[in-house]
């Protein structure tokens, strides 16, 4: 293998483990928050516009948090604070919705 192949391995192997986590994690939490750079998990948030200058900013404050960022050596944050400009997504998960049917 090159090692262009081993760093595509490496980071699919990232993205599973990444994915196996949140399905463990996701039930723990109350609210799903998504900006342009992060998903979060959380059990409380706070979105606040701000203005400065003429412009327009969102600050979003969360606690109990789990970031996924298959980077982080620790995903699970007691707080985090976020400054975009951009859009913010914020949704409170409806845990019936995320079961997953058995199999047979």
């Amino acid at each position: 293998m090159s090692s262009a192949d081993d760093l595509d391995a490496y980071e699919s192997k990232l993205e599973l483990d990444l994915y196996r986590e949140y399905k463990d994690v996701v039930n723990i939490f109350k609210y799903a928050v998504e900006t342009e750079r992060r998903f979060y998990l959380c059990n409380a948030v706070d979105l606040k516009v701000r203005t400065e200058g003429g412009d327009v900013y969102y600050e979003v404050s969360m606690r109990d948090a789990w970031v996924w960022d298959m980077y982080r050596p620790t995903r699970f944050v007691k707080s985090a604070k976020v400054l975009t400009f951009r859009d913010v997504s914020i949704e409170e998960i409806q845990h019936s919705d995320l079961e997953v049917p058995e199999g047979d």
